[in-house]
Protein backbone atom coordinates (compact mmCIF):
# COMPACT_ATOMS: atom_id res chain seq x y z
CA UNK A 1 0.00 0.00 0.00
CA UNK A 2 2.83 2.39 0.87
CA UNK A 3 4.38 1.80 -2.57
CA UNK A 4 1.06 2.58 -4.29
CA UNK A 5 0.79 5.88 -2.41
CA UNK A 6 4.38 6.78 -3.32
CA UNK A 7 3.71 5.93 -6.96
CA UNK A 8 0.60 8.10 -6.95
CA UNK A 9 2.48 11.02 -5.40
CA UNK A 10 5.24 10.64 -8.00
CA UNK A 11 2.73 10.54 -10.85
CA UNK A 12 0.99 13.68 -9.59
CA UNK A 13 4.35 15.44 -9.24
CA UNK A 14 5.33 14.46 -12.76
CA UNK A 15 2.01 15.69 -14.09
CA UNK A 16 2.52 19.01 -12.35
CA UNK A 17 6.01 19.21 -13.82
CA UNK A 18 4.71 18.65 -17.32
CA UNK A 19 2.17 21.43 -16.90
CA UNK A 20 4.85 23.78 -15.59
CA UNK A 21 7.03 22.95 -18.58
CA UNK A 22 4.44 23.86 -21.22
CA UNK A 23 5.98 25.19 -24.41
CA UNK A 24 6.76 28.91 -24.41
CA UNK A 25 5.90 30.31 -27.84
CA UNK A 26 7.84 33.52 -27.36
CA UNK A 27 10.97 31.59 -26.34
CA UNK A 28 10.64 29.30 -29.38
CA UNK A 29 10.16 32.34 -31.62
CA UNK A 30 13.23 34.05 -30.15
CA UNK A 31 15.37 30.94 -30.50
CA UNK A 32 14.31 29.74 -33.96
CA UNK A 33 11.75 31.81 -35.82
CA UNK A 34 13.26 35.26 -35.28
CA UNK A 35 16.06 34.51 -37.76
CA UNK A 36 13.64 34.96 -40.66
CA UNK A 37 10.46 36.48 -39.24
CA UNK A 38 12.12 39.54 -37.66
CA UNK A 39 13.56 40.84 -40.95
CA UNK A 40 11.27 39.15 -43.47
CA UNK A 41 13.98 36.90 -44.92
CA UNK A 42 12.81 35.10 -48.10
CA UNK A 43 9.38 36.77 -47.79
CA UNK A 44 8.71 35.40 -44.32
CA UNK A 45 5.93 37.53 -42.82
CA UNK A 46 7.36 39.80 -40.14
CA UNK A 47 6.11 39.43 -36.59
CA UNK A 48 3.23 41.86 -36.08
CA UNK A 49 2.70 42.67 -39.80
CA UNK A 50 -1.07 42.24 -40.06
CA UNK A 51 -1.20 42.68 -43.84
CA UNK A 52 1.48 40.07 -44.49
CA UNK A 53 -0.10 37.61 -42.09
CA UNK A 54 -3.72 38.09 -43.26
CA UNK A 55 -3.70 35.47 -46.03
CA UNK A 56 -1.91 33.03 -43.75
CA UNK A 57 -4.33 33.63 -40.88
CA UNK A 58 -7.17 32.95 -43.31
CA UNK A 59 -5.84 29.40 -43.88
CA UNK A 60 -6.29 28.63 -40.18
CA UNK A 61 -3.99 27.67 -37.36
CA UNK A 62 -3.88 23.97 -38.27
CA UNK A 63 -2.61 24.79 -41.76
CA UNK A 64 0.05 27.10 -40.33
CA UNK A 65 1.25 24.48 -37.86
CA UNK A 66 1.34 21.89 -40.66
CA UNK A 67 3.40 24.20 -42.89
CA UNK A 68 5.95 24.67 -40.11
CA UNK A 69 6.17 20.92 -39.56
CA UNK A 70 6.68 20.08 -43.24
CA UNK A 71 8.27 23.30 -44.46
CA UNK A 72 6.96 25.75 -47.00
CA UNK A 73 8.75 27.78 -49.65
CA UNK A 74 12.18 28.71 -48.34
CA UNK A 75 11.30 27.58 -44.80
CA UNK A 76 12.67 24.09 -44.11
CA UNK A 77 10.72 21.57 -42.02
CA UNK A 78 10.44 22.63 -38.38
CA UNK A 79 11.90 26.01 -39.38
CA UNK A 80 15.29 24.35 -39.60
CA UNK A 81 15.24 23.17 -35.97
CA UNK A 82 14.64 19.42 -36.11
CA UNK A 83 14.50 19.29 -32.31
CA UNK A 84 11.24 21.29 -32.13
CA UNK A 85 8.31 19.36 -30.71
CA UNK A 86 4.76 19.66 -31.97
CA UNK A 87 3.86 21.56 -28.78
CA UNK A 88 6.70 24.02 -29.34
CA UNK A 89 5.68 24.58 -32.95
CA UNK A 90 2.07 25.17 -31.92
CA UNK A 91 3.14 27.55 -29.17
CA UNK A 92 5.32 29.54 -31.59
CA UNK A 93 2.46 29.75 -34.10
CA UNK A 94 0.14 30.92 -31.30
CA UNK A 95 2.68 33.58 -30.31
CA UNK A 96 3.06 34.85 -33.87
CA UNK A 97 -0.70 34.84 -34.49
CA UNK A 98 -1.16 36.75 -31.25
CA UNK A 99 1.04 39.51 -32.64
CA UNK A 100 -1.41 40.20 -35.46
CA UNK A 101 -4.72 40.16 -33.58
Amino acid sequence: MKFAVQALVAAVALGAGVTAMAADGKAVYEKTCVACHAAGVANAPKLGDKAAWAPRVATGKAALVASVKTGKGAMPPKAGNAALTDDEITAAVDFMLGSVK
